[in-house]
């Protein structure tokens, strides 16, 4: 698919800011292209919950213009069996039809947006070629953000092809987390203003 790179990259982890973990995926993704623009949407999100990731990009993907990257790292399953995947969904009624761009592990962290765009194509980040330049030996089994899924988003946002960061995978098979049907007294979520 012939495109326009944006440059643009989004981040949300659970990462905190008390640490250089956030400020190393950047350098990461900078060591590929020092024009990269970021904006941090959140790394505030609790330690491994999965719900408020959903909930905050749900919230904050369709802000965004087409071929915005959205890297997000929330991910209790690191080091396990689940996978990293590159979604590219459609942001229908946009631009040429331009998708926006999703980067993580496929645990239902992009549920929400999911529920919204149809998928275009999907990834299976399989393909070391396209990791962290300079590793020695594989990827670490605990800082798949840094050694994966950030050198990947920085690539899609450069203009390198979804196709050549990894084996096809069939979008009916992502996993997704379904929000209840129904809850009675239920908080989704609480925050600075109420």
């Amino acid at each position: 698919m012939t495109r326009s790179p944006s440059g643009l990259i989004t981040l949300t982890t659970d990462f905190g800011l008390d640490d250089s973990y956030v400020g190393v995926l950047k350098g990461v993704m900078l060591a590929l292209g020092a024009q990269l623009r970021f904006v941090d949407l959140t790394h505030a999100i609790g330690p491994q919950d999965l719900w408020a990731g959903r909930y905050h990009l749900g919230q904050a993907v369709p802000m965004f213009p087409p071929g915005t990257v959205h890297l997000a790292v929330v991910d209790p399953g690191v080091g396990g069996a689940r996978r990293g995947v590159a979604i590219a969904y459609d942001r229908a009624g946009d631009r040429a039809g331009e998708p926006g761009w999703l980067v993580g592990p496929d645990n239902g962290l992009f549920s929400a947006v999911l529920e919204h765009y149809p998928v275009q194509a999907a990834v299976q980040l399989n393909r070391p070629a396209y990791w962290r330049r300079g590793m020695v030996g594989p990827a670490s089994a605990t800082f798949h953000g840094r050694d994966i899924f950030a050198p990947v988003a920085a690539q899609l946002a450069l203009g390198v092809d979804l196709v050549e960061l990894g084996e096809a995978v069939d979008p009916a098979g992502l996993v997704r987390l379904a929000l209840p049907s129904w809850s009675w007294g239920e908080a989704v979520r609480g925050g600075q203003w109420g």
